[in-house]
């Protein structure tokens, strides 16, 4: 799958940060902390009197993600909350405001540019901020005056902010819309961000299909096709290293390393994209937890990388397998793990001139033969004595030369 234009970037890099940061971290409760723990607006308002995170340096965010062996960033500009860590003339509620009173977008886009990362910015459509977005009270929504409430207004308002976006930051490199709560329906906003920034992607969560699908939480669109081993759009699943929630939370609870690395083989292998989230504290530092969780991925991400080329689905049989190939290799990978020390490669009948476990680099024993227990299928490709026992706690990915 390729865009052709400058676009295309997105299918070389794959492998992302999400990085969902604001006034919500002060109390470390839930990046919705306002809806989701009733706070009057008044109250929560005053939060912009705290936010003073002197400890922010994106360089440390960046060295983090490149430890993980991630390769771009998506950054919450603006979240339900409407704060916004920019430098924008639309609304008082900004950073700029706060005691800290410095561009937090600004400073993380010149730290990208400087490091060839490309930058995306998030943008959340529901806004609990504006008077004029119809807070109704659905999903992700407050429940605000009607008498204020104006879609023309709020898209004014929006566009406008997302016209300083794409101006005052170098190069954008996607649009990551969030929460289109009132499903409306607008091109002209695709247009523009096309005509100021082309080289940005555009997920399918604004006001049009957008350019790719954005699977989150572990929700697998293919999951009712067991057959489907190979994305039939450009998709970007994302996930959080929190179980509880994105932004940063004091009490929060951590998916296992083995969780993170299964999801992210099944994204990639699948010629998917993956973004993993995480939230920095009041200060800006990302906690100590999601810090060991990525480097532990990116310990197991580094060595297995060249296996993330182009699906060859349909290669096996076996479902629970998934299959990659370019011109001088093809990988097996095993995102649920092993249950015995051999691996069935049915229906593959040519032996490869070897094979290696590619999480270790270390050979593997390759025959052709029948399985005694399934002697119909006749000769076919195995892969045995697999050290399935040290395994388990990881992806295992094998690389076959033919």
């Amino acid at each position: 799958m390729r865009f052709n234009d400058d676009r295309d970037w997105f299918f070389q890099k794959r492998f992302g940060m999400f990085v969902h940061w604001g006034l919500y971290a002060i109390h470390g409760l839930h990046e919705q902390e306002q809806q989701r723990f009733d706070v009057p607006s008044d109250e929560y308002h005053k939060l912009i009197n705290q936010f003073n995170p002197t400890a922010f340096d994106p360089d440390t965010w960046l060295d983090l993600a490149e430890t993980a062996g991630m390769e771009y960033l998506v950054f919450t500009t603006k979240h339900h909350d409407g704060f916004c860590m920019w430098n924008t003339a639309l609304t008082d509620f900004n950073v700029m405001n706060t005691p800290y009173n410095q561009d937090i977008a600004g400073q993380l886009a010149t730290a990208c540019a400087r490091r060839n990362v490309p930058l995306e910015f998030y943008y959340s459509v529901v806004d609990w901020h504006h008077a004029a977005y119809p807070n109704l009270g659905r999903h992700h929504e407050i429940v605000t005056d009607s008498a204020h409430h104006d879609m023309t207004r709020y898209m004014e308002f929006l566009k406008g902010q997302i016209r300083e976006l794409c101006r005052n930051y170098g190069t954008v490199h996607g649009i990551w819309w969030d929460m289109n709560v009132p499903d409306h329906r607008d091109p002209s906003v695709t247009a523009m961000i096309r005509e100021l920034q082309p080289a940005a992607v555009i997920n399918n969560r604004g006001f049009d299909d957008g350019d790719y699908s954005t699977p989150e939480r572990d929700f697998d669109p293919d999951a009712a096709n067991p057959d489907a081993r190979a994305f039939q759009r450009p998709t970007e699943a994302c996930q959080s290293v929190g179980v509880n929630s994105w932004g940063f939370r004091k009490n929060e609870d951590y998916f296992s390393i083995t969780h993170l690395m299964r999801a992210i083989d099944s994204a990639l292998a699948r010629g998917g994209n993956y973004l993993l989230n995480v939230g920095p504290d009041a200060q800006g530092r990302i906690p100590p937890e999601s810090t060991a969780l990525l480097t532990a991925i990116g310990n197991w991400y580094h060595k297995v990388k060249e296996a993330f080329c182009p699906p060859a689905p349909g290669l096996v049989e076996d479902t629970s397998i998934l299959t990659t190939r370019d011109d001088s290799a093809t990988y097996v990978h095993c995102p649920a793990g092993l249950t015995s020390s051999t691996l069935s490669l049915y229906p593959i009948t040519n032996p490869p001139q070897s094979a290696i476990l590619l999480n270790t680099g270390t050979p593997v024993e390759v025959t052709l033969e029948p399985v005694i227990y399934q002697r119909p299928l006749g000769k076919h490709v195995r892969l045995r004595n697999i050290p399935v026992d040290t395994l388990n706690d990881t992806v295992p990915i094998f690389k076959l030369i033919f």
